[in-house]
């Protein structure tokens, strides 16, 4: 029998599965270079970076099912960091105070056989205008660190944003629905 692996080092992901009962047999993070081409669009970072992932732990997993995923906010036409200092995780904050931006997750599964479909699923979110001592609290609360565009949805960003368009499983790193549909047609 085929097992699933996850591609993926993002405790989130590993969570949003088991919420719906599935549980991946190994987690294998694929190393690759994430670095963005320089007039890449998010939506096609996603992809290339999920597909990347998921053809990186392929080649060491041949015969079982892969599963691999890559989350970027974009807005316009710029990718936001996965943020890593406070100027990072504030710039991001000060840029969406007020204004909507996309969450863009590719989702990757390479079935028993070799065969890989690749699935990109947008929401929408939107953030109230923001005052300085928000942005201020919600820094010192640290849940920013290493999430892409510098907030979790699922933590305390909740109140700051009162709108969204799309998969919340989404927004938090892997949409549910999208994801359990390919894993079926991939045989699990």
């Amino acid at each position: 029998m085929v097992s699933l692996i996850l591609a993926s080092a993002s405790p989130r992901r590993l969570e949003l599965l088991k919420q719906v009962g599935i549980v991946p047999a190994k987690v294998v993070p694929a190393d690759i270079d994430e670095t963005h081409l320089k007039t890449e669009l998010p939506h096609l970072y996603a992809k290339r970076i999920a597909s990347s992932k998921a053809l990186k732990v392929h080649d060491q997993h041949k015969g079982e099912i892969i599963l691999a995923a890559d989350t970027v906010v974009g807005v316009g036409r710029r990718i936001l960091p996965k943020t890593e200092t406070e100027a990072e995780a504030r710039k991001c904050l000060e840029l969406m105070s007020g204004r909507r931006h996309k969450v863009m997750t590719a989702v990757s599964v390479i079935d028993a056989s070799g065969r890989q479909k690749t699935k990109l699923v947008t929401s929408v979110v939107q953030f109230k205008r923001l005052s300085e001592s928000e942005i201020a609290d919600y820094i010192t609360c640290g849940e920013w660190k290493g999430k892409a565009g510098g907030y979790a949805i699922q933590g305390r960003a909740a109140p700051l944003i009162p709108f969204i368009s799309g998969s919340y499983s989404n927004i938090v790193g892997l949409p549910l629905h999208e994801t359990c549909t390919m894993l079926k047609d991939a045989g699990l």
